[in-house]
This record gives structure tokens, sequence and C-alpha cells, in this order.
């Protein structure tokens, strides 16, 4: 089956408007945010502390101001090169930061802020130079939509196990971890009592157990995977997909709440939630876009009777 091209056409002006408008006033709040903060520093020796340890913030001003703060303004009044120099700024200070901190125990706040600042600057840039956060670019190479090759049943289930054990291994065991570890290195660990910890287990197993069953009904009923890069041929209306249309999502989002509670971790529940806000607004409209060009009215008609998220009675077919 031939998967319909689903690169986005270039946006109407309203749109790019929309979108350069909301770059624009991000720059012009962050460069307002950024002379308060500094005024902080100045006048708290605790907000100093919090956000920059040690480190000498009479040196840090004569280059953040201009390059952060002036720049953030500058990028506000429509100058062009100022929203580029005041991202890279911000991603040099992160990284800087983030090494100092991993070092020291401090700057902290500091890190966790400029990382906001950074991921904020690269939005608003990339809205101001397409109108629109081009996502399409997501979807390339190793992550472009296909359909699986066709092959026997325990293949698709063998393929799709492989792919359970790398992403799981990835964004439920190697991230997390990493993400702990810097947390309690940077001295933002906070205490986790026991039942909260012992509820995340509990959730982490129910969680499991719903996205193995999703995954073996999409190999077995759908002759795909649950990757993009080998989509099953079939609409998969059986299993859990009877009670909500992405289980496999919810059950990766319910995971990773789970891991950040069992971990006593609330940057690595924040690392979960983030990743659901990406997941619905990034790569869900892309798929289910997917799938109503593959599977026109059939799954045009399972959408409007099970919902994305909350579960509800059992699908039937009409």
């Amino acid at each position: 089956m031939v998967i319909s091209e689903t690169s986005a056409t270039p946006p109407a002006t309203p749109r790019f408007r929309r979108g350069s408008t909301l770059g624009y006033t991000y720059f012009a709040l962050q460069a307002a945010a950024g002379a308060l903060w500094w005024l902080a520093v100045f006048s708290s020796a605790w907000v100093r502390e919090m956000t920059l340890g040690g480190l000498d913030p009479v040196a840090l001003a004569l280059l953040d101001i201009p390059l952060f703060v002036a720049a953030s303004g500058l990028a506000a009044a429509r100058i062009r090169p100022a929203r580029w120099v005041v991202t890279l700024w911000a991603a040099l200070v992160t990284a800087g930061l983030a090494c100092y901190a991993t070092v020291t125990g401090e700057a902290s706040w500091g890190v966790l802020l400029m990382l906001t600042a950074t991921t904020g600057s690269l939005a608003a840039s990339l809205l101001v130079t397409h109108g629109r956060l081009p996502t399409e670019w997501i979807f390339n190479g190793p992550f472009a939509f296909h359909t699986a090759r066709p092959a026997g049943t325990l293949r698709h289930l063998g393929r799709t196990g492989r792919q359970i054990v790398v992403f799981w291994g990835l964004c439920l065991g190697v991230i997390p971890l990493l993400i702990t570890f810097l947390e309690r290195r940077w001295g933002l660990a906070i205490a986790v009592p026991l039942a909260l910890t012992t509820a995340g287990i509990a959730l982490f197993l129910i969680a499991s157990a719903l996205g193995i069953w999703s995954a073996v009904t999409m190999s077995t009923r759908g002759e795909g995977t649950p990757l993009p890069a080998a989509m099953p041929h079939r609409l998969v209306v059986a299993g859990p997909y009877r009670y909500v249309r992405n289980p496999m999502a919810v059950a990766g989002i319910a995971q990773g709440v789970a891991v950040g509670l069992s971990a006593g971790s609330w940057l690595v529940v924040i690392y979960a939630l983030c990743g659901s806000l990406v997941w619905n607004w990034v790569i869900r409209p892309r798929e289910e876009a997917d799938l109503e060009a593959r599977f026109g009215n059939e799954y045009r008609d399972y959408r409007d009777r099970v919902f994305c998220w909350v579960p509800r009675s059992r699908f039937t077919p009409a």
C-alpha cells in the first residue's frame, strides 16, 4: 500500500504573520525577563547563589546583557541577525553552566532557566523565520512514514520487540538515569515518600503491560510495527485500540511518569510530561493525517468513535 505524501505546504500569509508575531512577542518578554533577572542578581545574594553559584556576576553581565538581554530586545524589534545571536549565546551559556554545575554542584537553577531560554529562543527564531514550527523536518530519514515490508507475523513481532528494547532502554532507562544523576548532583532532588515510590513501580508495571499488549496487537493484526518507519498495512481497532486510539502513547507517558516517581525524580516526571506534549502537538497530527490518507472513511469512523487519550466504551464498527 502506498502512503500519500504528507509534507506540509507553505503556510498561508495570515498563519505566517501570527507565528511571527508570537516569536517577536516572546523575544520582547525574554528581554524584559532577562533584565529583571540581572537586577535580582545584583540585589539579592540568594538569587545570585542559586543561579550563578560562585561565578563572577560582573564578568558574566558584561557578556550576557548585550548578547542575551539586548539581543532579545533587538530580535523583538525585528533585527534579523539578533535572534540567532541570542539563541546561540543561550545555548553556549546553558552548556557552560551545566558543566559548572556538574563539577561544583552550584548554579543548578541557572542551568534550568537557561535551558528554558534556549528552547524558547530556538522556537521563537523558527516562528519568526517560518511563521510556524517546521515540525515536518523531524519526519525524514529513519523517521519518515513508510509501511512495513511484507513479512510473516513472527517477523513483525521480532521487529516490534527490537523497537521496544531500543526505545524503552533509551527513553525509560538511559535518559532518566542521566537526568536523575544530574538532578542529584545539582542539588535539585527532593525527598519522595515511600508510598509514592511504590505507586510508581505499580504504575510502571501496569503501563508496560499496556504497551506490550498494544505492540503485539499492532504486529499481529496490523502486519507492521508501532514505529512510523514500519507502519502497519491495516487499521488496527482490536485489543486496547478498542478503548483508546493511542494506547502505546498513553503507556509510554505513564511509564515515564512512573520511572520518575519510582526514582524520586521530579525532573524525570517533567521530562515525561514534556514528551507527551511533543507527541500530542507534533507527532499525533502527522500520524493521524497519514492514517486518514491511507484508510479514509474507515479511520474517520474509528476516530469519531474512540477518543485519543481517554478510554471509553468498546469500539463497535459501524
